[in-house]
């Protein structure tokens, strides 16, 4: 038999969903079977599963130690740590994350912003697996930027949530191809074609298609180029590459929609091989318990050293505020 006592990090969730990653290798009807055999009990109680946990609650499993060795996966690996830390306190982190990292694990099995971060608080939750912090929204691994992450499960909750509902707003910027003269708000549908990993932004709906609004303001022009501030309304997968090129301003350096010829002139002159583009600012417009004092929050990070070069050889702002 083993007992679980719930710690303040793991509360807020449903038994079942809590005992599923406890047990990360037991199938969900077989958690079940335990619940329906009384094998499981909550407080001393026969459990159901749909209980929510609080601070102090008790599980009791009553297999033997062979039954949960197989259930179980633990893993404690320490990752190299390469984002900076823009701000932290008790149920939130907000990281820099750098080019050319994924947010979560794809397919490749390389190591992602979500194992950095597991590493960063290894020895806060190295005995905690009902919950474990990771990224609550996703940048491409060739956008670098601001990525949130709560602590604890009402903090993640409460971002997703805030999130969700567009309560954070979320600035990038970009040099495009072309001059922009004035601010302009896109609007389209957005549909994917997961087999070539492309977007398409339509200009009426079709069945599956999904609708995306992105806000445009040029900052400068240089040339025939022009340095942009981005507002992503809604965040569909490469919305503002697509949407940016479907008006043919495509982003410099994005080799799936961008132009060859513009993209072949910054690959030489600066090594540049993915879109300039970087998630510079979040405001936190309305936060949700228990991130109240968040609210009106505003946070930037700076450009990578590549997109410095890039400003200060190709002419444009040294600085910006985002203001």
């Amino acid at each position: 038999m083993r007992e679980v006592v719930i710690s303040e990090t793991e509360a807020n969730q449903r038994l079942d969903k809590f005992l599923l990653k406890y047990l990360n290798k037991c199938h969900k009807n077989y958690l079940y079977k335990c619940f329906r055999t009384n094998k499981i009990k909550f407080n001393n109680k026969k459990a159901k599963g749909d209980e929510h946990l609080k601070p102090g609650d008790i599980i009791k499993i009553f297999l033997i130690d062979e039954q949960l060795e197989a259930l179980e996966e633990i893993k404690h690996i320490k990752e190299e740590i390469t984002f900076d830390v823009i701000y932290e306190d008790e149920n939130v982190l907000i990281v820099n994350k750098p080019l050319g990292l994924l947010t979560q694990k794809d397919y490749t099995n390389e190591v992602s912003l979500a194992e950095q971060v597991a590493s960063y608080f290894y020895n806060d939750y190295k005995d905690t697996r009902g919950f474990k912090p990771a990224p609550c929204n996703r940048l491409d691994r060739n956008t670098a930027g601001i990525v949130l992450v709560g602590k604890n499960l009402l903090a993640t909750q409460a971002i997703n949530e805030m999130l969700k509902n567009k309560y954070i707003l979320k600035y990038y910027i970009a040099i495009v191809k072309g001059r922009l003269t004035s601010p302009i708000t896109l609007k389209g549908y957005h549909i994917k074609d997961n087999f070539s990993n492309k977007v398409t932004i339509l200009d009426e709906p079709i069945a599956g298609a999904k609708a995306v609004e992105t806000r445009i303001t040029p900052l400068q022009i240089k040339d025939n180029y022009t340095l942009v501030d981005i507002n992503l309304v809604t965040g569909k997968t490469h919305q503002i590459r697509a949407h940016l090129s479907h008006i043919d301003h495509p982003i410099i350096g994005d080799i799936k929609y961008g132009d060859k010829n513009i993209n072949n002139y910054f690959k030489k002159k600066y090594n540049l091989n993915h879109q300039f583009l970087f998630a510079y600012k979040i405001k936190i417009d309305i936060a949700l318990h228990p991130l109240e004092y968040l609210e009106e929050r505003v946070f930037i990070v700076g450009a990578p050293s590549l997109y410095t070069q890039i400003f200060k050889e190709e002419g444009f702002l040294k600085s910006y505020k985002g203001e």
